[in-house]
């Protein structure tokens, strides 16, 4: 089966999809250079498919570092880029380091998958590109506005490059997957979100909080205009994302896409609130959340959901796992780390 590269294979999203690879029978071949992942996750994975990936502890920012290994491993089919820095209140406060880490190692990766004999290569993008949409739910086809922080605009340039890439490489094959809120874990609990210091994002903190480690959760702003004044965001199992980007890569492999270039929404089509996962976890978990309600937070938008139309019918993928599915693999897996940490 196809040789595939999974930069950021450790991380959240990264892992998940490594297992569906593996899944389905792909051989994976594994850079991360463990900033927010750690080498356990590795034996996790192994320990769910049975499957060992190879693994390279590889920091993206270096150049030779890149071009030896692409020397070492020729014959990659495909190429699914994590490797990324990811939170949205950090990228407001330190720009620089968010334009170096995922815009610097995007030309290095692409400078070397665009001279393999089969470039594929799929993009891990963001609803973030949209900004704050005129219309919800928002469609590929809305405008792509001016970023709300520095972390979505490196998706938006991001984007950009690899759409020049395209324009003068036809052989060069691309799909962008533009996701939502990626929550949740796997089923079995071994593997989950994990990020190191403080959480940015909603669920682990609040999974984080209902354990002990957190003292209490901060809501940022409820005044916002929606129906209970939170933001509302469309919160995508995820077990569900790591399959639409097997799908995706298929897609590339089998030669069916439209065109060298092609950009999907990857999400469940349904906004949820911030105290409607908080009630969704209160509901699962049977555990009262201790949290307070805070000024909002700079570079946040105020709604944002996906039309899943497109996904759905070109690349016949759709997510089939709810709100409730996610909070309650999220917190399983909380308290597995816990209690084996």
């Amino acid at each position: 089966m196809a040789k595939i590269l999974v930069t950021g294979g450790l991380g959240f999203i990264g892992s998940h999809t490594v297992v569906e690879l593996q899944n389905k029978g792909f051989e994976v071949v594994i850079i991360d250079d463990l900033s927010n992942s750690s080498l356990d996750i590795l034996d996790r994975i192994v320990s769910i498919t049975g499957i060992q990936p190879i693994f390279e502890k590889l920091d993206l920012k270096d150049k030779l570092g890149v071009q030896t290994f692409f020397q070492n491993h020729k014959d990659i089919k495909g190429v699914v880029h994590f490797a990324a820095s990811k939170a949205v209140g950090e990228s407001v406060n330190e720009p620089l380091m968010y334009y170096e880490n995922n815009l610097t190692t995007l030309v290095y990766m692409l400078q070397e998958v665009s001279q393999l004999e089969d470039s594929n290569f799929i993009f891990s993008s963001s609803c973030t590109v949209y900004g704050q949409a005129d219309t919800l739910p928002i469609t590929e086809s809305a405008p792509v506005k001016k970023a709300e922080s520095p972390y979505g605009n490196t998706k938006q340039i991001g984007e950009e490059i690899i759409t020049d890439v395209c324009k003068v490489n036809s052989d060069f094959n691309a799909i962008a997957l533009r996701y939502f809120n990626p929550i949740g874990a796997h089923k079995s609990a071994k593997i989950g979100e994990l990020p190191l210091g403080v959480p940015q994002n909603l669920v682990p903190f609040i999974t984080q909080t209902a354990i002990g480690l957190r003292e209490q959760l901060s809501v940022f702003g409820d005044d916002y205009p929606t129906t209970d004044g939170t933001c509302v965001r469309d919160y995508i199992h995820v077990v569900d994302l790591a399959k639409a980007h097997v799908v995706a890569l298929e897609r590339l492999l089998g030669a069916k896409n439209e065109s060298n270039y092609e950009t999907f929404n990857l999400g469940t089509g349904t906004g949820s609130s911030v105290l409607e996962v908080i009630q969704s976890f209160e509901r699962v978990s049977g555990t009262k959340l201790n949290y307070k309600i805070a000024n909002r937070r700079e570079g946040d938008v105020i709604a944002a959901y996906a039309d899943t139309k497109r996904a759905n019918e070109v690349l016949g993928w759709k997510s089939e796992l709810s709100l409730d599915d996610a909070m309650r693999t999220a917190w399983n897996w909380e308290q597995n780390i816990r209690k084996n940490s």
